[in-house]
């Protein structure tokens, strides 16, 4: 089970007013000014609490690569990953997942440009929508499975989820692509330079490791 992150409370006598998002709705950049509430900490990402949801960390051996939410019969998956500067890298992933995956096609999202169709998982077929978020040297890859793929009004719960994302990207360098890490709440932070595997979305998932 998560622990939800709780509110900070100020040291100070005086409480500041947090300053107002510019944005309706996230995914959120830690740094800019976003709803405070309460969120589930997994160190590079802080997620919303559903109580519908079962939140589960995506594992490759001990390394925290991702996170799978499943409610009713469908999925979410999430990846945070460092992205350059200059430019974001939703155009250059979605080119890679059109190459590998040859029945999904684009279409206009909550998010902007998203891949719609079927993936195949071990050889079976599956309807899947991959939605990718381009932030400030960060970029989220979703991808929502099962019926949620093609049933609007069940994915709408899967689209607020994202919407209240916060991504915590660091000031720390890192390579392109790389995955943002995860941590399980109140875990120590891994290492600096340690290795981190990439999560791959079409196969069936790495190991998922659930937080109780």
């Amino acid at each position: 089970m998560f622990r939800r992150r709780r509110r900070e409370q100020p040291e100070q006598a005086v409480e500041r007013e947090p300053a107002a998002p510019t944005r309706e709705s996230g995914p959120w950049d830690a740094d800019e000014a976003h709803p405070e509430t309460e969120r589930i900490d997994l160190g590079g990402l802080r997620l919303p609490h559903n109580p519908d949801f079962d939140v589960r960390l995506a594992s490759v051996g001990d390394q925290h690569v991702g996170v799978v939410v499943l409610y009713e019969e469908s999925s979410l998956q999430l990846q945070a990953l460092a992205a350059p500067r200059s430019s974001g890298l939703w155009d250059e992933v979605k080119t890679k997942i059109l190459n590998q995956a040859k029945h999904l096609e684009e279409r206009e999202g909550p998010f902007g440009t998203e891949l719609a169709g079927e993936m195949q998982v071990e050889g079976n077929s599956r309807p899947a929508r991959y939605l990718g978020i381009d932030g400030p040297r960060w970029f989220l890859l979703a991808v929502i499975s099962g019926k949620a793929a093609t049933d609007d009004a069940v994915a709408e719960p899967f689209i607020d989820f994202i919407k209240d994302v916060v991504v915590v990207r660091g000031d720390e360098p890192m390579a392109r692509e790389e995955p943002i890490p995860l941590r399980r709440p109140n875990e120590q932070p891994n290492e600096p330079g340690e290795q981190r595997p990439g999560l791959n979305p079409f196969k069936r998932g790495p190991e998922i490791s659930e937080i109780r």
